[in-house]
């Protein structure tokens, strides 16, 4: 038990500025978008067609294949439009607009609680895709497609991911202080599907009410403890988190699974447990808007399909004495850059970061060529060798960047970029690698039919 992974750094965390705001629902005015694609897999399909009436939590896309997830309605109205809209990364994909009539009208009721007692393991694993659950620490993977590996019986380790290492965000810090109960009834959910596994909530030790709120939530439960862990980003990737609580090395090319771990989010642990008790659908998830620029950083339960604009007026717009000059979706480590607030929030979104200052921007002004110093390669929690990967990038040589760098492998953390003495993009360039082998593997997928 190690309590951290090799590598990682110190960025500043800004946690300050949301940490003690507590979690409160926030119910938007304006139209609601619906991408068909919130979830790695194929995008799901539409239930509903223009001019239908449609409730809070009532299914309105269902999931087209096993890697699918079913999308339901944060709110009660007409369905607006079935069109193209332009979402998070700037692409125009099909989604559903719902003009949302203010009264958030519910399908069923999602209040009585259910025991768990009779529930057969397939039944859990029917309720948590059912509900159309993705993972909400950001990659959105369908969670039921996770709860399946092939062999449960090797299944060591249940991880509940707590640390939320990203810098500004806090929204899971508040989650876990105030819904430690429903997290660890979600855990135990898991733990019945493996039988030979114990659940480990990972948390870095600079949310200690957090950590106390789940001890108190795990007490008396033998299959499930709290661990603290060391403060250093990016202790929430799953390679770290499995390297801090099982030390061992993660190996390349591996799953969890084929290392007996599954690591969950702890708000998506949150959702299992509404979905298989209370069979609430997953239309809201926890969410925190921050950054030096906004008048008051909270943290919210957003519904699914509201404008990241609209959220951001509610936590009063931009500070008077100062300009926004960059917006991220999620945290300055792993962000990605917003060009327009007028999308719609996603189900694995999880913040919102504005920025009165570009760092991208300031980094540029600085750059100079590579010093050979290392320091990208010691930082990397994956052991990667970042330096010889931007030079092959940037090269063109994408052969040697896949094959014999492993450049694949690289989690996006920006560990390298961050540490980067000359200011190098790092990070962007795997990004665009990345981007540019995907889509040629596309291309000769297609070729090939």
């Amino acid at each position: 038990m190690r309590n951290t992974f090799r590598g990682g750094v110190h960025p500043e965390e800004r946690k300050e500025l949301s940490r003690e705001a507590r979690l409160r629902l926030f119910d938007p005015k304006g139209e609601m978008v619906f991408p068909l694609q919130q979830h790695i897999g194929k995008p799901a399909k539409p239930l509903v067609q223009r001019g239908d009436e449609v409730l809070t939590g009532q299914k309105i896309a269902e999931a087209d294949g096993f890697v699918s997830a079913h999308i339901y309605s944060s709110c009660s109205g007409k369905v607006k439009a079935i069109e193209k809209r332009r979402v998070l990364g700037g692409g125009m994909i099909d989604c559903i607009v719902i003009d949302n009539d203010g009264q958030f009208t519910p399908f069923a009721d999602f209040t009585q609680k259910e025991s768990a007692s009779h529930l057969s393991n397939d039944d859990i694993i029917n309720r948590v895709q059912e509900a159309g659950i993705v993972g909400l620490g950001g990659a959105g993977f369908p969670t039921h497609v996770k709860l399946k590996p092939k062999d449960p019986d090797a299944i060591q380790y249940i991880i509940a991911n707590g640390a939320e290492c990203e810098p500004y965000l806090t929204c899971n810090d508040q989650l876990m202080r105030t819904q430690s109960t429903a997290i660890a009834e979600g855990l135990e959910l898991v733990l019945r599907l493996f039988p030979n596994a114990e659940g480990v909530i990972c948390i870095e030790d600079n949310k200690p009410e957090a950590i106390h709120a789940m001890q108190i939530a795990v007490s008396g439960k033998p299959k499930i403890r709290v661990q603290e862990m060391i403060t250093k980003y990016p202790q929430g990737g799953e390679r770290s988190l499995i390297q801090a609580v099982t030390g061992v090395d993660f190996p390349i090319s591996k799953l969890p699974a084929d290392v007996g771990c599954i690591v969950q989010n702890v708000g998506t642990l949150y959702a299992i447990q509404r979905a298989v008790l209370y069979h609430e659908p997953l239309f809201s998830q926890c969410f925190t808007v921050s950054g030096d620029a906004v008048k008051e950083p909270g943290n919210f339960f957003v519904r699914v399909g509201t404008s990241y604009a609209e959220l951001l007026e509610e936590c009063g717009g931009i500070k008077d004495e100062c300009k926004a000059a960059k917006a991220l979706a999620g945290g300055p480590m792993m962000g990605v850059a917003i060009g327009s607030l007028d999308i719609p929030i996603q189900k694995q979104n999880n913040g919102l970061t504005v920025m009165a200052e570009d760092p991208v921007e300031d980094a540029e002004k600085l750059m100079t060529a590579c010093l050979h110093c290392g320091r990208c390669t010691t930082v990397c929690p994956v052991g990667l060798m970042p330096q010889l990967m931007a030079d092959a990038a940037i090269a063109g040589d994408l052969a040697r960047y896949e094959k014999k760098l492993y450049g694949l492998e690289c989690i996006q953390c920006g560990s390298c970029t961050f540490i980067c003495p000359a200011k190098r993009p790092l990070m962007q360039v795997f990004k665009q690698a990345k981007a540019e082998i995907t889509a040629a593997k596309k291309r000769e997928g297609g070729n090939q039919k």
